[in-house]
């Protein structure tokens, strides 16, 4: 086969890969949700339930592209549930989790408000559907170039939030022997938040197919790190371990 056919085979499965994180994603929800009916409720574990539906949720636009096509509305979708959600669900869960219950109520209203007004640009802005790919997605289509200025800061809150949290949980166990997979899990979490940021950065100078890899494997390395959080009962909860 000829190397031009290779990468082309390549590219088409990694084109794919969103299905499979899709997939991935609707798993891990319903554990986490399990959970939360489990426990009698809590607000970190709705939280993270949320944020894992919103990371399939922008999985699964990526996906029906792929498959189907560039659509306008697919794309807004997209552009709200990756860019502006994100991480951020999670990154609240964690802050229910570890900090004060005002400040975890006034960001979760304030952070929020700003999304959704943000949303509000996404849905309004026009397309320049002359620069969108059949089968890719890239912020580069809206027309008010300006709005692609406002998803870093709700990225850089959640990776404060989820990725700090994640540290904090690591270093509280990493003198505790029969913790120690925990600490391990929190690692796991942290590392894994870390890289669909990366393929968010790196979708900006448009290559989004980072974007697809990065994103099964950052959910991989967190739900590994969940797993290995809640296989045993201690008086500490870690982050994504309650």
């Amino acid at each position: 086969m000829a190397g031009s056919e290779i990468d082309s085979t390549l590219h088409g499965l990694v084109l794919r890969l969103p299905a499979l994180t899709t997939v991935c994603a609707i798993w891990f929800c319903y554990e986490l949700f399990a959970r939360y009916r489990s426990k009698g409720g809590g607000p970190h574990l709705l939280w993270w339930g949320i944020g894992m539906a919103t990371y399939g949720l922008g999985t699964f636009t990526e996906a029906v592209t792929s498959f189907f096509g560039w659509q306008p509305m697919v794309f807004r979708l997209w552009y709200v549930a990756g860019a502006f959600l994100g991480g951020y669900p999670l990154a609240q869960g964690s802050i229910y989790l570890l900090m004060k219950r005002r400040f975890a109520n006034a960001s979760a209203w304030i952070v929020c408000s700003l999304i959704a007004i943000a949303s509000v640009f996404v849905l309004l802005t026009p397309l320049d559907v002359g620069l969108a790919e059949t089968h890719r997605l890239s912020g580069r289509v809206i027309e008010w170039t300006w709005i692609r200025g406002i998803s870093p800061f709700f990225n850089l809150y959640a990776v404060a939030f989820l990725v700090g949290g994640a540290i904090l949980s690591a270093v509280r166990f990493r003198t505790s022997p029969n913790l120690r997979h925990r600490y391990v899990g929190n690692i796991l979490i942290a590392v894994g938040a870390i890289l669909p940021g990366i393929g968010g950065a790196m979708t900006r100078a448009g290559y989004v197919e980072v974007l697809y890899v990065t994103e099964l494997a950052g959910l991989l390395l967190i739900y590994a790190g969940y797993r290995l959080n809640v296989s045993k009962r201690v008086v500490l909860e870690p982050v994504l371990a309650a």
